[in-house]
This record gives C-alpha cells, sequence and structure tokens, in this order.
C-alpha cells in the first residue's frame, strides 16, 4: 500500500533558505586569507614547473602488415591460414586487428624487452635514491620495464602501433624507442625465416612423395584406351552368333575398362603434383623474402632537445595552481570560521542586523512590534552611548552584560524575547556558544543578532 508523506512547505522553505550576504561578508572578512593562500598555491605550482625534474618523451609509429610475409595476399594461398585459421577470413574483414594483438603481445614479451634493457643499461636503483635494496644494480625485469613510462598501443581500427616512452633523459628515451623498434623487427625476422624454411621442408617432402606416386602409377598403366571401343563393331556383331567372339569382346571390355581407371588415377596423382609444385614454388618464395620485415617505420623516433620536454608544463601547472589555489582558498576559510576564538559570521543564526548604527531602523522595528513582551539584550561588547540613549525609551527593553551568572540566566528565564548585540572578530565565540547553548536548554529562542562594529 502506498502511503502518501505530507511535508509542510514552511520546512521545505526553511532548508532551501541561505544567506548569501553572510557568506558574502565571511568571504570577505577573510579575503587576505583567500588571497595570501591562493597566490601560495598558485606560485607553488608555477615553481614546480622548473623544480620538478624534466621528463622527454619520444614516440614511433610502426605500420605491421599482417596479411601475409611478402605483402602480395592475392598469390600467397597461405594467407587466410596464416591470419587465423577458421578466423582467417573475419582477420581479413576486420584488417588485421586480430591478429594484430598477437604482435603486441610479441613487442612487449622478453625477446625484446630484454635485449632492450641490456642494451640500454637499465637497472634497478636506489629506493628513494638513498637506500640500497637487494635488486639494486640488476638488469630491470620485463614487468617492472613495462610498467613504467612506457605505452605500446594499437590505434583503434588501423594496423598502426605506436611507441611512447618518457624519461628525464632525452637520449635514453630515444635510444630505448628505437632499441624496441629494432629488436622486435629482427625477431620478425627470425619468426618469418624459421617459419617459411619449415613450409619449404613440408611442402618439398610431399611433392618428392607425389612425384614418386606419379611416376609409379604411369609406369603401372595397363588397358586399352577408351578409343578402342571405336574399332570393335565388326567384333560386336559376331559376339551374336559366335562364342569366342562374346569372349573376346568381354576381354576387351575389361582392359577399356582397366585403361579408364588408370588414366583417372594417373591424372588425380598429376593434379596433387601440380598442385604441390605450386606451393613448392611460393614457400621457395617466401623463404628467399624470409629476411625483410612486415614491419614499416611510419615516424621514426626523432632525438629531442633541452627544451622539448613533455612534462611539467607551464600551462597546465598554472590550470591546476588555479583550480587547487580555489579549493585551497575555500579549506582555509571553512577551517578559520570553525578554528577561530573570536566570533565569525559563520557561527551567528539566520536573524541578524549586520551594521547596528546603519540599520537601526530594523532593529526599532522589531522592539516596536514587541512593545507588550519583555525583551533582553545581552551585550557582548560595549555599544555607542547614543544607542544606548534611544534603546532606554523603550520600557520594556534591559541591557545585561553577557556572562555565565545568577543573575543572566535568570534575566533570559524572565524574557519574552532575547537579542544578542555582538562585534564579529572580537567577541569572544566560546563565551557565544556557550550562551547560544544553554539558550537552547531553556527552550529560549534568539530573536535577533545585532552586529556593532570594531
Amino acid at each position: 500500500m502506498q502511503q502518501t508523506v505530507y511535508i509542510p512547505q514552511d520546512e521545505l522553505d526553511d532548508e532551501l533558505t541561505i544567506d548569501l550576504k553572510k557568506i558574502f561578508f565571511a568571504l570577505w572578512s577573510r579575503k587576505f586569507l583567500i588571497v595570501k593562500t591562493f597566490m601560495v598555491v598558485l606560485i607553488f605550482f608555477i615553481a614546480l614547473t622548473y623544480i620538478i625534474p624534466k621528463k622527454y618523451k619520444v614516440e614511433s609509429d610502426l605500420y605491421i602488415n599482417k596479411a601475409n610475409n611478402s605483402n602480395m595476399m592475392e598469390i600467397n594461398p597461405y594467407a587466410i591460414e596464416e591470419l587465423g585459421g577458421s578466423d582467417g577470413m573475419a582477420a581479413i574483414m576486420s584488417g588485421g586487428n586480430m591478429a594484430l594483438t598477437n604482435e603486441l603481445e610479441l613487442m612487449q614479451s622478453p625477446l625484446v624487452i630484454d635485449k632492450v634493457i641490456r642494451e640500454n643499461n637499465l637497472r634497478f636503483k636506489k629506493l628513494f635514491g638513498i637506500i640500497r635494496t637487494k635488486k639494486t644494480g640488476e638488469y630491470l625485469t620485463t614487468d617492472k620495464f613495462l610498467k613504467k613510462n612506457i605505452s605500446i598501443e594499437n590505434k583503434k581500427g588501423t594496423n598502426v602501433v605506436t611507441i611512447e616512452y618518457k624519461n628525464k633523459d632525452p637520449e635514453l628515451a630515444y635510444n630505448v624507442v628505437n632499441s624496441i623498434i629494432n629488436n622486435y623487427i629482427e625477431l620478425h625476422k627470425q619468426l618469418n625465416s624459421e617459419k617459411a624454411k619449415s613450409d619449404k621442408k613440408v611442402i618439398e617432402s610431399e611433392y618428392n612423395k607425389a612425384k614418386m606416386a606419379l611416376k609409379h602409377k604411369m609406369n603401372s598403366v595397363s588397358g586399352l584406351p577408351e578409343q578402342a571401343a571405336a574399332t570393335t563393331g565388326t567384333l560386336s556383331a559376331m559376339s551374336a552368333f559366335s562364342k569366342p567372339a562374346q569372349q573376346a569382346m568381354a576381354n576387351l571390355k575389361g582392359q577399356i575398362i582397366a585403361g579408364q581407371k588408370s588414366r583417372i588415377a594417373v591424372t588425380e596423382e598429376a593434379e596433387k603434383v601440380a598442385a604441390l609444385s605450386s606451393k613448392l614454388e611460393w614457400a621457395k618464395m617466401v623463404d628467399e623474402m624470409s629476411d625483410s620485415s612486415k614491419v614499416l617505420v611510419l615516424k621514426e623516433p626523432q632525438k629531442l632537445r633541452d627544451f622539448e620536454y613533455s612534462s611539467p608544463k607551464l600551462l597546465i601547472n598554472i590550470l591546476l595552481g588555479l583550480v587547487f589555489g580555489f579549493l585551497a582558498s575555500l579549506f582555509a576559510v571553512i577551517a578559520a570560521e570553525n578554528l577561530d576564538k573570536k566570533l565569525t559570521y559563520s557561527m551567528l543564526g539566520d536573524n541578524i542586523i549586520y551594521d547596528l548604527e546603519n540599520d537601526f531602523s530594523d532593529l526599532k522595528l522589531f522592539l516596536l512590534a514587541n512593545l507588550d513582551k519583555k525583551i533582553s539584550i545581552a551585550v557582548f561588547e560595549n555599544i555607542p552611548q547614543n544607542i544606548v540613549e534611544q534603546l532606554q525609551n523603550y520600557k520594556n527593553v534591559s541591557l545585561i552584560k553577557a556572562d555565565i551568572t545568577s543573575e543572566f540566566v535568570q534575566e533570559l528565564k524572565n524574557s519574552n524575547e532575547i537579542v544578542l548585540f555582538l562585534t564579529v572578530g572580537k567577541t569572544n565565540s566560546k563565551l557565544y556558544k556557550q550562551i547560544k547553548t544553554m539558550l537552547d536548554e531553556m527552550n529560549k529562542k534568539i530573536n535577533l543578532e545585532v552586529l556593532i562594529k570594531n
């Protein structure tokens, strides 16, 4: 059963009320704190641009042709098989990206990365640059190398792989990227060569077996050709009247059938030899081309100059300084408002007169509206004499010094309306909070909080 809960409109209005004036005064009173905090954070981030060690990013783009080993898929009988067996056609239709995943794994394998590490003398350093560990001085592992400053990714929808490497030393960054490319290409050539030689050996063996089988079948051909049946007309006619002619006719037919079987067997074997011959020619071509690579370097890695660093960037640090400066200033204001030993704007309630001298008319309206009630004004700070004289004209108003005394408590108990006279930045915040707590326990409401200028 659905229940309807009614929330009074007054409660909604109270929850959504935001005293923008109080927020403005709170921020304005802390303007120097805000400016100082903001500037310190901004200058700190700008200074980081010149303090943090600069990092240089070297990048390169590689095009990897995964169609086949020779870039001539139209004549390669193994193109689809090489792209992934039964999924080969799907790989072709998708541009070979399915197989490109394997290339990324090869590029990041120890077969490539271990050589890169040793060529560039990449070793474990001291912890925090100070503490020597058991691994200090040893070569980095492949996993450790791949976790830091290196990115090897495939550009979506293409056969292009981008390699990026960051380091504080621009020369080392260039050498590492160059080393990855060279070792990957060498690995490619090695794999291509081994595959080509293996394929050639298998096909050549099958080709030789097929040739021997064809030669054997040709040597064992027997029977008569099919055309011999055309010359048996007279013999066929005689077979109707003579048993020897019938016997000769039957033998002749048997030899013709045997001849047809031998011809079919030889033809099949010859076709097999021709197919293997074609494949063997291709395997020889691939073997000859196996020392070439399917990798094309579209974008060569470049040696960077001292000023061509990728991070830190001054503009980015300025933007970060602006954002974090704003957040730090906000937190500083909140902390100051809550920890200040003197009264702050954020501690005040909702009904406030911000300037007693200029807005005395607002206080006067309140006093006139409550002439039939006893009003107690708790004074935290000294008030101007002219204000005191004007308040003395109201018989139902009594001024009392704010303090934790029995006389003060008794006065508040006997009052119908309570007004506080305060000074932001001067009134003791602890005393103010104590009196507010005491009034809450007495179920007394603070009707008005009036601010007196310093």
